[in-house]
């Protein structure tokens, strides 16, 4: 295939690519084939007409369309991998111009990935970090458990504590006008917990079932409902229950219930080991990103916005993603939290820089180190992969593409950059 390569400036090149007059015309003669019966010509029975008879009463340009996204993956693919460049957000392309029985003519505008001129990368310095558990941590965590498995009781005629749990209907008003959103029935708020608007929880202590509440409260100025923000409000709460919490007694029945332990000894002991190994955890990964923080701030490069926007696509298609998990979708996050998609793409910008700054810097590293996965690390990684998926490796195998398997020995070769930075620091 024949390419030009125009650098039109910084991380910006215009390629110039085409597709013959044969293979544009086979692509048009898969798009006649796929909807020919959808064509009503008169004079013919309905996806009998030829494609020309199609052609002659549409316009030649009917398939041209759908054959360009046939061929224009492939040609585009094949002109990036013959210009020898790294494109590293959507390509913007264009067709310059479709004549019958001549090539098809693509242009296409692709940001280039940037050159990452390293500085200092090995023997960064960097403050310890260590994390202690105390036996107050121990208790709190195995508090928090027998909190999950306290029985949740009603009790009669006790005035509301906090911790307790209030069983309310409330509807708020501003300047005497009930506002959307501000009502609720048999809504079971936990006394203390900061659920709702700050000063409303405290205005319900002291008070029993049946009793009617005025709670005054005032909204943030930063409140996600423009129309809310910084109002004086009153909430009309009748509490109809008050619950308690029974907690269990901590002992060895206790231990054998929530753990595979039959003591309280073993059962604190195990919780112990494993808050110590989030804490080294909690520490390793603080200890990794200073390091790495550093060598992004020795470097020297510059980040295209299209590639920064892409990350940010990512971000937001992930996050949309966890969304549909609630049964919700970007559209209903929105318009709750009362956002543009421009105002809440604007608040992953810090976090999409960051992770561009590390992958260009991180790479360049492992490049110039020559760091990469070998056939005994790939295989450790697919066996622990068949683990957590429950799956047999040789099916995990099978199913894996080409693509997912090099994403996978790039993942490996960059932890092991990391491990590398992170062996060479010097730790104070």
């Amino acid at each position: 295939m024949a390419v030009k390569n125009e650098q039109i400036e910084k991380n910006l090149v215009k390629l110039t690519f085409e597709v013959s007059a044969e293979e544009f015309d086979k692509a048009i003669n898969k798009v006649y084939a796929k909807n020919a019966k959808k064509f009503n010509i008169p004079g013919f029975r309905k996806g009998k007409a030829s494609r020309a008879i199609v052609e002659k009463y549409y316009t030649e340009a009917v398939f041209y369309d759908e054959a360009i996204n046939l061929v224009l993956p492939e040609a585009y693919e094949a002109a990036v991998k013959e210009s020898d460049i790294e494109p590293v957000a959507r390509p913007e392309i264009d067709v310059e111009e479709i004549k019958k029985g001549e090539p098809v003519v693509f242009t296409a505008l692709v940001t280039t990935k940037p050159e990452v001129k390293l500085g200092e990368y090995k023997g960064i310095e960097v403050e310890k970090i260590d994390y202690t558990v105390t036996d107050e941590d121990v208790d709190k965590d195995i508090e928090a458990t027998q909190k999950k498995n306290a029985r949740i009781i009603t009790v009669d005629d006790k005035a509301i504590e906090n911790g307790d749990i209030a069983v309310i209907d409330f509807e708020g008003f501003v300047d005497d006008v009930a506002f959307d959103g501000g009502k609720g029935d048999d809504y079971e708020l936990e006394i203390g917990s900061g659920t709702f608007i700050p000063g409303f929880e405290e205005q319900l202590v002291g008070a029993k079932a049946e009793d009617n509440v005025d709670v005054k409260v005032t909204f943030p100025e930063e409140y996600h409902a423009e129309a809310l923000a910084g109002k004086d409000a009153v909430f009309k709460v009748t509490v109809k229950e008050v619950k308690v919490r029974e907690l269990p007694e901590l002992d060895d029945d206790f231990a054998s219930e929530v753990s595979e332990f039959d003591t309280m000894e073993q059962f604190k002991a195990d919780v112990r080991a494993k808050l110590e190994k989030a804490a080294e955890d909690k520490a390793k990964a603080e200890t990794e990103n200073k390091v790495i923080d550093k060598a992004i701030e020795n470097a020297e490069f510059e980040i295209p916005d299209a590639m920064l926007e892409a990350q940010i696509d990512n971000i937001v298609r992930d996050f949309s993603q966890r969304l549909s998990y609630q049964g919700m979708n970007l559209d209903m996050y929105l318009q709750y939290t009362a956002q543009t998609m421009d105002m809440f793409r604007a608040q992953f910008k810090d976090q999409a820089k960051k992770q561009v700054e590390g992958s260009l810097v991180l790479e360049a590293i492992q490049k110039q180190e020559g760091i990469e996965a070998g056939p005994e690390e790939t295989e450790l990684h697919l066996v622990d992969m068949s683990k957590k998926y429950n799956m047999e490796l040789d099916k995990l195998k099978e199913l894996l593409g080409d693509a997912e398997l090099e994403n996978i020995k790039k993942e490996i070769a960059m932890q092991k950059t990391v491990e590398m930075l992170v062996n060479n620091a010097v730790v104070k």
